[in-house]
């Protein structure tokens, strides 16, 4: 075998890279192939904004001149900043299922890493905030929420052979949407929007969306405090955020919890937030990731008609958690599932473990934890 830290500016190289999971999954009828463009935008320096501060190093395992393996490893230095730590992400990684070729793609990496002065490594974890977390242990039956990583049942069991032992995990659930959630849900809610000055922003238009763009940067951003584990995003990660999404968001599916000022002249706060969006995994899958010629005609289509809806955000400030806080964001929930009429199921995208309280109230709503990521962590 042959270890390639590969060249971003080599379109064989890059072309290996992309195409390795294509034909990893060639058997796998659940995988959903990236959007191509997406796919190209990670590995282009020049472009994409994680590396205005940050750097990574790409590996490609060739075996008789077919690549067989391939590994991202991330220095993201605004995260290490942050978290004052010295904190590798290993990402991208995909492979044949043979123990050697990890051994030798991370044999690399670790050394790429410590040679930055590096001392641990988690993963997977991606570029951005949107980069979908983790490895799949649980739930490997059914097909992925768009943007959500999938991958072969054996990568666990290569990646513990490393030595790397479990971080964190987080937990997608299924919500059949014809399941009614109790009226006093809907009581409580209205009460406590009344009592301390909360109401719903609803937004018609993606121009709406556009302008909404900065109060969740400060939304996502005062989240943070206090917290470890991520960092704040500014507004080059804002504007990418939103080139992903607002081409395919649905206006009516975003619902942002304001508090009212207090004071004349001043702007509403934004204090909580529900984002949800039309599932394309389908439609990737018809499309095999690509946009064109033709493929932008079908998800256009599809965005119209799909059945299933992701909820891929849900959260409160810390202050207003409490005292009723989550029976808003059921509520909203709910309503945001049905008032569209389009939708016959429900994805809630990786909810953490450590949120015990959040998981056993959607329990008890009737969802269905069927999917669990692992983010794993290793000592370099």
């Amino acid at each position: 075998m042959e270890i390639l830290r590969i060249d971003l500016a080599n379109k064989k190289h890059v072309r290996d890279f992309i195409g390795l999971s294509y034909r990893i999954y060639s058997g796998i009828p659940e995988w959903v192939p990236p959007l191509e463009i997406d796919a190209r935008l990670i590995l282009n320096t020049r472009r994409h904004p994680f590396y205005k501060y940050s750097e990574a190093a790409f590996f490609l395992c060739y075996r008789k001149d077919q690549p067989v393996g391939r590994l991202a490893v991330l220095n993201n230095k605004r995260y290490n900043e942050y978290n004052h730590s010295k904190t590798a992400f290993f990402y991208l990684f995909e492979t044949e299922n043979d123990p050697d070729i990890p051994q030798v793609l991370f044999k690399a990496g670790f050394a790429w890493a410590t040679s930055l002065g590096l001392t641990n490594i988690i993963g997977p974890k991606g570029f951005t905030a949107l980069d979908g977390l983790g490895m799949l242990v649980k739930g490997f039956e059914h097909r992925p929420a768009f943007g959500l990583p999938y991958n072969p049942s054996y990568y666990p069991e290569l990646i513990e052979a490393l030595g790397f032992e479990t971080d964190s995990e987080v937990a997608s659930g299924y919500l059949d949407t014809k399941k009614e959630f109790p009226s006093k849900i809907h009581e409580v809610s209205a009460k406590i929007q009344q009592r301390r000055g909360l109401h719903i922003a609803r937004y018609k238009t993606r121009k709406d969306l556009r302008a909404l763009i900065p109060q969740l940067k400060k939304l996502y951003n005062g989240a943070l405090e206090g917290t470890t584990g991520t960092y704040p995003l500014d507004d080059a990660d804002l504007e990418t955020m939103a080139s992903q999404l607002l081409w395919f968001a649905d206006p009516n599916l975003v619902k942002i919890v304001m508090k009212t000022s207090d004071s004349p002249g001043l702007e509403d706060k934004p204090v909580g937030f529900l984002l949800a969006y039309p599932d394309l995994s389908a439609s990737l899958q018809k499309i095999k990731g690509k946009l064109f010629p033709f493929g932008w005609v079908t998800l256009l289509r599809d965005l119209k008609h799909t059945d299933w809806v992701n909820i891929n955000g849900i959260g409160m400030l810390d202050e207003y958690r409490g005292l009723g806080g989550t029976a808003i964001l059921f509520s909203e929930m709910y309503k945001t599932i049905h008032e569209s009429g389009q939708f016959k199921h429900a994805d809630l995208v990786q909810i953490g473990i450590d949120n015990a309280r959040m998981q056993r109230e959607l329990r008890d709503l009737g969802v269905d934890f069927y999917k669990l990521h692992r983010v794993y962590k290793r000592d370099l």
